[in-house]
């Protein structure tokens, strides 16, 4: 481990100081980690990762020579380390999620970024997220802890190409060790009914230390912010008081504790570790209603407003749960998106009460889903957000397998 005292130089390195809210700000007097070790060189990783904590916070990290099991890992800490929020430093695959080994690495997490590169987070409290489920930049994953083979609470942190632990790189540049602010502040894409006129206007939450879900404007207009959450929830809008309009909510992944906003302002807690939030009018009452997704037995459970909880397995462990009424019905059906075949899979029940399943294919690689409707004619329709440009591209999908067709495009958020 690394203690915060080891470190208190504070003036920026040249070169390294990125502008916006992806900034990173490094500070040391050491010397710049190189590529080059005494057997081989090690690759640099093409990933484009941040600092694995909440937006702005400053931590100190290190490298020790005799640090198992390489040299090239970061030990991270800060004042009152213990507890506090461990998030993905890029989008990736759960493949390890280990809540309960007590040697070597303890409880950890490893996430793959595909290319052949993943990153490991070691020595930790808890574990948020489940084996086998995709996780988007920013999302929460752990407590920083002190299990396994430690001796004072830190984060372990190891970028990795291949089986190699390659020098950290955040933003793409070298990581020279000592202090550094998290640049973590990401845009998460949403949509929904927030004005009244009927269609769903696009948003995003931005997870940064005051959360704020920002919703888009026509004609050049600022932003409308609607504060409500912390940088590590999950947000969530929807109806939850029946008015026809759309308002703030968030799921706390620690506590799985539901916090709505508004005139029906509530609390409550449901789900399990793991699962992501989502809401929809399952009854068709015109209220909101809250769920969950499962991603380990791929299966949704939704909540009624009497408490009782129906189920709906479908898709896959790695899926994104997306939800929308897409028959026209008045009541929310689910859905899935597959980011690797950039595919949606929908299900509704026809009217004698027979589930149908659907696929259309829509979006490019790199893309999250987003769900709304965009004309407002009682139907939900399909887009998605790239995060590299911060483009909403807006669809219009059947359910009859055809591919969905663009019908609009704007730009909002702050490209990654």
């Amino acid at each position: 481990m690394l203690l915060s005292s080891r470190r208190s130089v504070r003036s920026l390195r040249s070169g390294l100081a990125l502008a916006g809210l992806g900034a990173l700000v490094l500070a040391s007097s050491g010397t710049m980690t190189t590529t080059q070790t005494a057997s081989k060189r090690l690759p640099v990783p093409t990933t484009s990762y941040q600092v694995p904590f909440t937006c702005a916070q400053e931590w100190t990290g290190g490298t020790r020579s005799r640090h198992s099991p390489s040299r090239l890992a970061v030990d991270f800490n800060r004042s009152n380390d213990l507890g506090k929020a461990v998030v993905a430093a890029a989008a990736g695959r759960v493949v390890t999620a280990d809540q309960r080994s007590k040697r070597g690495y303890g409880k950890h997490v490893v996430l793959d970024h595909g290319n052949g590169e993943s990153t490991v987070y070691a020595h930790l409290r808890n574990v948020f997220v489940a084996a086998g489920s995709s996780v988007d930049q920013g999302t929460l994953i752990g407590a920083v802890g002190s299990t396994g083979n430690s001796t004072g609470a830190h984060l372990h942190f190891e970028q990795k190409v291949g089986r190699d632990v390659v020098p950290v790189h955040f933003a793409r540049l070298p990581y020279p060790n000592g202090a550094v602010a998290s640049g973590n502040c990401v845009d998460v894409p949403m949509a929904a009914n927030l004005v009244g006129e009927g269609a769903a206007e696009v948003a995003v939450f931005r997870r940064t230390a005051r959360s704020d879900f920002l919703v888009h404007q026509p004609d050049g207009q600022a932003p409308t912010a609607l504060h409500f959450g912390t940088g590590t929830d999950e947000p969530l809008l929807g109806d939850w008081d029946g008015d026809g309009l759309a308002e703030p909510g968030v799921w706390n992944p620690r506590g799985r504790m539901f916090k709505l906003s508004g005139a029906a302002a509530t609390q409550l807690r449901f789900g399990a570790r793991g699962d992501r939030p989502v809401v929809g009018d399952w009854d068709g009452d015109g209220r909101d209603d809250l769920g969950v997704f499962r991603p380990r037995f791929a299966t949704f459970h939704l909540r009624m407003p009497s408490g009782v909880v129906e189920s709906v397995r479908l898709g896959d462990v790695d899926d994104l749960p997306v939800t929308g009424d897409w028959n026209g019905d008045g009541r929310t059906d689910v859905g899935v998106f597959d980011r690797t075949l950039l595919t949606y899979t929908l299900r509704h029940v026809d009217p004698a009460g027979v589930p149908v399943v659907s696929t259309v294919p829509f979006g490019l690689p790199g893309d999250l889903p987003v769900t709304g409707d965009w004309d407002g004619n009682g139907t939900t329709d399909l887009g998605t957000w790239t995060p590299a440009s911060a483009v909403f591209t807006l669809g219009q999908g059947t359910l009859d397998n055809a591919a969905a067709r663009t019908v609009a495009t704007v730009q909002f958020g702050t490209p990654r």
